[in-house]
């Protein structure tokens, strides 16, 4: 509805930019009056699906009971047990990084052997989760021992977008399989260096 009225604006030449339809900006939008009367419509049916979205948001980190590491909120934990179900059901490490489509593709011939970009085959909600949700590890998890052996260098100035995507994609396999085997009973959060949250 956001976008739809950012285009409707275009339309009639007029640049609605931010959250153009919250309380702070909506009586002073620099339109005329006719396309706030067009725009009115698309802002109240905005409002209510972020109520709704919050609204269950909420209830949805409230049957988060289980202890997260720091940085893994309440609704990434859901949005990963939710998704994946029963994490018993992978056997290794490569199934789990197959099943969220965080593994490189291969392109190979005869003796040659080349890894390419991720295959994104899999559970696209998961990946978008795990990928979010190594980016606060890298904050909030500096003991970690993956956020240990890339913070470096997705945090320097000097490693190119292109880069730091790569290296968030594999500490999100990373963070992934390790999780896994947390839930799992394979190891302990301490043992890989994660503080929980309290």
């Amino acid at each position: 509805m956001v976008q739809r009225g950012r285009g409707l604006g275009l339309q009639y030449g007029y640049r609605l930019t931010g959250k153009w339809h919250g309380k702070r900006n909506w009586p002073q939008l620099p339109v005329p009056a006719w396309l706030i009367e067009l725009l009115t419509p698309l802002r109240t049916a905005a409002l209510a699906l972020h109520e709704q979205v919050r609204v269950q948001t909420a209830k949805i980190e409230a049957q988060s009971t289980q202890p997260k590491p720091k940085g893994l909120g309440g609704l990434t934990e859901q949005i990963l047990a939710r998704e994946v179900g029963d994490w018993n059901r992978f056997g290794n490490r490569r199934q789990v990084g197959s099943y969220l489509g965080l593994c490189p593709r291969e392109h190979s011939s005869g003796q040659r052997q080349q890894p390419g970009s991720v295959t994104k085959c899999g559970n696209p909600r998961l990946r978008w989760a795990l990928c979010e949700a190594a980016w606060r590890l890298l904050k909030y998890q500096p003991a970690y021992r993956l956020c240990k052996k890339w913070r470096a260098q997705i945090l320097d100035p000097r490693t190119l977008g292109g880069r730091k995507k790569q290296l968030i994609v594999a500490l999100a396999r990373g963070f992934a399989v390790d999780w896994w085997r947390i839930c799992t009973g394979q190891t302990t959060p301490e043992k890989l260096g994660l503080v929980m949250a309290d």
